[in-house]
Order: C-alpha cells, then sequence, then structure tokens
C-alpha cells in the first residue's frame, strides 16, 4: 500500500516538473512570436497566452502553477504593455486584464483542485488502512500457535506498512507461561520469533528466526517490554535508530549500508502483560513513518497481542494435557517373557486438544502378560485425567487377576459411578458442564491377557476396535469379538473369546484415531492397516513407524495410540507339574520334587527358599481346601511356585499372636518371596509366589518379627 503510494508521488512528481518546464518553455516561445509579430496582426496571438496558464491549473500543483501565472503574466506585461506602441489603450488594458484574470482563475481553478485531491487522498489513505486493519483481523490468529502468529503479523506489515518487520517475544510465552510481570534490573532476553522485509533473504537484520539476544534496559527493546506497562508505541527516526544502535558498531554500520531511516516500537500487551514486542523500518520508500502510520500499527500490534495471548494459553493448555497424558502412559519397554511390545502415542493435531486415548502392558502372575488399549470420549484436561482414573482402576482390577470380561465389567461400573459425580458436580455449577468437560462421561476399552506357557490369548472389548492378529506365515486377520457396548452405559454383560496362539503372533491394539482419516472410512482404514501389516517389518519399533506413516494424515484431528506385541512362548523345558495328593505326607514329596527340578535349573541357591514356600502352600491346600491340588514350578526371572486347589476361597494374610499354632504360613511366603497372591480360575483358585534367583535378597526367617 504505502509502497505503492510512494512510487504513484515520484512519478506524480517527476510529472509536474516536465510538465512546469514544457509550458514554460511554451511561454517563452509564445512570447518571443508575440514579440516578433507586427503590430496589425499582434492581437490575434493574445489568446494563445492564455493557455499555459490554464493548463497549468489541472496538471500542475499551486506553486507551479503560480510560477507559470507570473511568467505568463510578466510576458503578457512586456509584449503588450510597451512593446506595442500603435495598440489603443483600451484594447492594451483588454489584454493585460484578460491575461490577469486568466492568471487569477487557474490558481483558484488549482487550489481547489488540491483541497479535493487532498480529501480525497486521505480518503484513500483511510479506506487503505481501514482495509489493512480488516485483513490483519482475518490474517492475524488464524491458528493457536505463537510463531505462525507471529509470522503472519509480519506478513500483514510487509510490504504494505513497513519494508521489514520483526517480532521478539519472551520465551515464556513460546513455552505457554506467564510473561514476567515485575522486569527486573538487567537486559532483557527475547527471542526473535519472527521476521520479514522485502529484500530477500533480510540482509538487513542480524539475527535469523529462533535466534535469543539480550538487551539493554535503557534499549527501545527494553523499554518496550517494562512491565509498568508506561511504554506505548512510538516513532523512531533517523537520529532515534542511530542512536539506538550506537553501542552496536557492527549493527550500526548494517543498518547505514541499507539505509533504515525510520523505525516503529510496538509492545505487544494483552491482559495486562506484555509478552514482547514487534519492530517496523523503513529503508526503501523515502518517507518515514509518521502518527497515524503509528495509530495504525499500534491498533495491528494490539490485535495480534490478543492472538498471541490466545495461542499462549492454548499452548499451556495444550502442554499441561500433554504432560498429564504422557506421565499417565508407561514409560520404557519392559522386558516380559511373554511378549515384545513396542507402542507409539500421537496427540491430536488439533484446536481441540489432547484426547483420552491410552494403553498398558501389564505384567501378571504365571509369566502372563495384560495387553490394553482405551480411548476416553472427550478431549482436553478432563479427558486426561478421565484416562489416568480408568488406567489405574485397570492396574489394580489386573492385579487381583480377573478374566476380561469380569474386569471390564468392574470397570462399567466405574466409569458409571463417575458419571454420577460428574453429574452430581455440573449440578452445583451455575450454566451446567465445568469449562472444558463435556456432558457425558464414557469410554471404550480392549483387554486382553496372554499366558506363555499355553499360548492361549483371552481378549474381551466394550464398544473398541477389535485388534488385527498377524500370524508367522504373514497371514493378517481381525480377530472377531462380541463387541460390547462401551463403558458407562451399564446393564449388558462383556463376552470374552480365548484363541490359541502360535509362538511368533503379532498383535495390534489400536484406538479408533488410527483408522479415522480424511482420505477413507473405518473399513478402508482397517483394509489399508492388515495390507501395512502383511509387509514383516525388522522390528517392532519399524512396524510402528511404517503403520503411523501410512495411516495417519498430518493433521490428524484425534488422538491415537498403537500398541504390537509379539507373543513368545516358554518351552516344556521351563515348566514342570506335578500333580499333589491330598495328603499330609505328599507335602515332603512336594518338596523333594521341587528341589530336584530347581538343582536341575542350576538355582541351588533358591532350593531352600523354594522348599519352605511350597512346603506351607502345600499345607495350606490340603488343610483347608481338599484335592485335586497341584503344584507348578516355572523357571521365569527366577522361580514362580504355583499350586492351585479346587477351593474358590481366597487366603488371607495375618499377623499371628506369640502363642497361636497357626496362620504363620502366609507370612513366612511374604517376607521370603518378591510377591504373591491368588487368583480365581472356573476349578478353583491358584496361590503363586515369586521366589528370586538370590533369596539373601530377602530377610530370612531370623529377621522375620514374631517368628
Amino acid at each position: 500500500m504505502a509502497s505503492l503510494r510512494s512510487r504513484f508521488q515520484r512519478l506524480r512528481r517527476f510529472r509536474g516538473v516536465s510538465v512546469l518546464t514544457l509550458l514554460l518553455l511554451y511561454v517563452a516561445v509564445i512570447t518571443v512570436v508575440q514579440y516578433e509579430t507586427s503590430s496589425g496582426h499582434l492581437a490575434r496571438y493574445a489568446s494563445f497566452s492564455l493557455l499555459a496558464p490554464l493548463a497549468a491549473a489541472g496538471l500542475l500543483s499551486l506553486w507551479q502553477a503560480a510560477l507559470v501565472a507570473v511568467a505568463t503574466l510578466g510576458a503578457a506585461a512586456t509584449v503588450y504593455g510597451f512593446h506595442v506602441p500603435q495598440l489603443s489603450v483600451g484594447g492594451r488594458y483588454t489584454v493585460l486584464t484578460s491575461v490577469a484574470l486568466a492568471c487569477l482563475l487557474s490558481l483558484l481553478v488549482c487550489h481547489i483542485r488540491e483541497d479535493r485531491e487532498r480529501r480525497v487522498a486521505r480518503l484513500t489513505i483511510a479506506r487503505e488502512r481501514l482495509t489493512l486493519l480488516s485483513e490483519a483481523s482475518n490474517h492475524i490468529g488464524s491458528t493457536l500457535d505463537v510463531r505462525r502468529t507471529a509470522a503472519e503479523l509480519t506478513d500483514v506489515a510487509v510490504p504494505r506498512l513497513a519494508d521489514l518487520a520483526t517480532v521478539d517475544l519472551y520465551g515464556e510465552v513460546l513455552r505457554g507461561e506467564e510473561p514476567p510481570a515485575q522486569q527486573v534490573p538487567g537486559p532483557v532476553t527475547l527471542h526473535r520469533v519472527a521476521q520479514r522485509s522485502v529484500l530477500e533473504g533480510a540482509p538487513e537484520l542480524m539475527l535469523e528466526v529462533g535466534d535469543t539476544l539480550e538487551y539493554p534496559p535503557q534499549s527501545p527493546h527494553g523499554l518496550a517490554v517494562a512491565a509498568s506497562g508506561e511504554y506505548r508505541a512510538r516513532v523512531l527516526d533517523a537520529e532515534a535508530v542511530a542512536e539506538w544502535f550506537a553501542l552496536d558498531p557492527e549493527r550500526a554500520a548494517r543498518v547505514r549500508e541499507h539505509g533504515v531511516h525510520s523505525g516503529l516500537m510496538v509492545p505487544l500487551r494483552a491482559r495486562g502483560a506484555t509478552m514482547g514486542v514487534a519492530i517496523f523500518g523503513r529503508h526503501r520508500r523515502a518517507e518515514g513513518f509518521d502518527q497515524a502510520d503509528l495509530l495504525l500499527a499500534e491498533e495491528i500490534g494490539a490485535r495480534a497481542a490478543v492472538c498471541l495471548d490466545n495461542a499462549r494459553r492454548f499452548t499451556h493448555e495444550r502442554s499441561t494435557s500433554l504432560t498429564l497424558q504422557r506421565s499417565l502412559l508407561p514409560r520404557g519397554r519392559p522386558d516380559l517373557a511373554a511378549v515384545e511390545v513396542a507402542s507409539r502415542y500421537l496427540p491430536a493435531d488439533s484446536m481441540i486438544g489432547v484426547g483420552g486415548d491410552w494403553f498398558d502392558v501389564i505384567p501378571l502372575s504365571g509369566a502372563r502378560v495384560a495387553l490394553v488399549v482405551g480411548d476416553v470420549v472427550g478431549h482436553g484436561l478432563y479427558a486426561s485425567a478421565t484416562m489416568g482414573r480408568l488406567r489405574a482402576t485397570v492396574r489394580t482390577l489386573a492385579d487381583i487377576d480377573l478374566p476380561p470380561d469380569e474386569l471390564l465389567t468392574h470397570l462399567d461400573d466405574v466409569v458409571i459411578r463417575m458419571r454420577g459425580e460428574s453429574e452430581e458436580e455440573d449440578a452445583q455449577v451455575p450454566g451446567g458442564a465445568g469449562e472444558g468437560r463435556p456432558m457425558e462421561t464414557g469410554a471404550t476399552c480392549l483387554y486382553a491377557v496372554y499366558d506363555p506357557v499355553s499360548r492361549v490369548c483371552s481378549l474381551a472389548r466394550a464398544g473398541h476396535p477389535s485388534p488385527a492378529l498377524v500370524l508367522p506365515d504373514g497371514t493378517v486377520q481381525s480377530i472377531e469379538l462380541p463387541a460390547g457396548p462401551p463403558l458407562g452405559l451399564g446393564g449388558l454383560p462383556f463376552e470374552s473369546v480365548e484363541i490359541t496362539l502360535p509362538e511368533g503372533s503379532v498383535l495390534a491394539l489400536y484406538t479408533d484415531g488410527l483408522l479415522e482419516s480424511r482420505r477413507h472410512d473405518l473399513d478402508q482404514g482397517v483394509a489399508e492397516l492388515h495390507q501395512v501389516l502383511a509387509h514383516p517389518a525388522p522390528t517392532l519399533e519399524a512396524t510402528c513407524d511404517t503403520v503411523l506413516k501410512s495411516l495417519v494424515d498430518e493433521h490428524h484431528t484425534d488422538d491415537i495410540a498403537l500398541l504390537v506385541a509379539r507373543t513368545r512362548a516358554l518351552s516344556p523345558a521351563q515348566v514342570s507339574t506335578w500333580e499333589v495328593p491330598a495328603e499330609p505326607t505328599a507335602v515332603a514329596r512336594a518338596r523333594e520334587l521341587a528341589s530336584r527340578q530347581l538343582t536341575s535349573w542350576g538355582l541351588r541357591d533358591a532350593v531352600f527358599t523354594t522348599e519352605l514356600v511350597v512346603s506351607e502352600l502345600v499345607t495350606n491346600a490340603i488343610r483347608h481346601a481338599g484335592g485335586p491340588i497341584q503344584l507348578r514350578v516355572i523357571r521365569q526371572g527366577g522361580v514362580i511356585c504355583e499350586v492351585s486347589d479346587g477351593s474358590s476361597t481366597s487366603p488371607h494374610l495375618r499377623r499371628a499372636r506369640a502363642y497361636d499354632e497357626s496362620g504363620r504360613g502366609l507370612f513366612i511366603v511374604a517376607h521370603l518371596t518378591q510377591r504373591w497372591g491368588s487368583r480365581q480360575s472356573s476349578t478353583g483358585k491358584t496361590i503363586w509366589a515369586e521366589v528370586p534367583d538370590e533369596p539373601g535378597e530377602f530377610p530370612g526367617l531370623a529377621e522375620v518379627p514374631a517368628i
């Protein structure tokens, strides 16, 4: 806008000088012609003297028209006042009066024309500035990204307002934090977030986007971001620009080289906080900034500051949600005997915020493992917090070894209670649901348990997409599971499905965000996922990367959780199972069998502790449960001892008194093992305990209190 106006003004000045020269030349020529013409024919040339001032009235400025009028009137007075003595006095006055009136009329017309042009120019400039403000309102703040918003500010300003523009912000603003509330004495550290110039590469600017610079407290930058807020936008003339860079010779040389002569310093202040400063400069156009430009820049800066603050607030909320989300997800890859796992979590690339997708890998008793993937309805902090509560609930229910269908039933009850609490809280809050929280609390979940001894995988789902299964021969299929209702509806049962998996099979569990795309529907997404999984990758990590690269759009609108697991199987040499008669004399035989098996595994150090554990567990089964009784020993990360019986009564740990004759068995087991517990089955229960390779890491009997 300003560049075009400047070019037009230069062209107009050049045209005015050219026209002025031609008109003065015309006056000189017509004067010579009139001077040399005989007196008898002189009157006919008198009218030619009127043409120059009349032409000047429409083409030249007032002072140029006045110059032409003076030249024309002087020439007419010379020729018709002194050169022609034969001309009558009446004729002489008539000619001179006509020329004088023509000159006055030309000056009057020129004055009226210039006044109208000035009004039109002011209206044009005002309209252009309103247009620029409108474009700034539409263009700045199109996203909730701080850096992009700053770049949009420079795009609007250059070249229509300035020849160069820079935006420097506090580092806290980029991180979504509150800008400093009180400026301490000392340098001001700002980050160059965006810059733009009419010259390619911005050679007149020393900093690059991303650079950090410390400004002295009395520099325009330091004054502009002062916390007091008293510093307003102001114009920097050539003297102020030179004074600014007086302490920086290199920058001063760069400024002089490119002829930067005028600038605007605009603090970016919104909601009482100063986030940074925007600088506009001119070096390609001759005119400097005026007060009208200052008001325009201040208005654009104010609108940009509000957009920057909105982006900062969104960055803060998104960062908080993402931090909470990632802190609630598993960290690192567990080393498990049952499966090899790889996972990915991608937050939504959307203004609606982080969602509630999650996954988990939970070690269970007997070397088994639980694989979980879930998706909470909604986005934002509430969804992330709900996800954390559900994940903790799933881990708690998994610790008591519930089957998948029963676990989802209990989880459904938890979601229903959470919804009731949410509705209660909403009823107490004016205006309905709290900020950032959806009206409904719901979730979907897929829960799978894999046993590496039997290679059986038990799965159940609650409104979640079915997992994909890749067999060792490369065949890919979806595991058909009863859909089950989403969590939170209640009233409908969940069903489990058991399948036997060959060793080396790959399970792919995911949320619906992986399949949702602008390119295809869900069925096409499943087909594309199968096609990608059919081409094996060197590692599971590479498989995750390939799946995400192939299926996920650049700007996906939902969270994505992906969990890939390759099954393993324990060899028969790692597992030993014996049937134990329900007789007291069988305890010694059970100890002998366990001792012999551990000796064959080379675990002599763990024999004594294992014998004690087996003795206590088998004795309890014989005394309190009865047959059939089974003893199983698994070599995995130490020794896992399992005693199964036909009773469904769960044991409880208690502290025996000094003279009690019973109640010390489980107490001893708890102090000699890493973990112990029980799980229910269709035929009874199983008591299990994990003995470390080096039992010396745990207190011996002499250190156990009350024994």
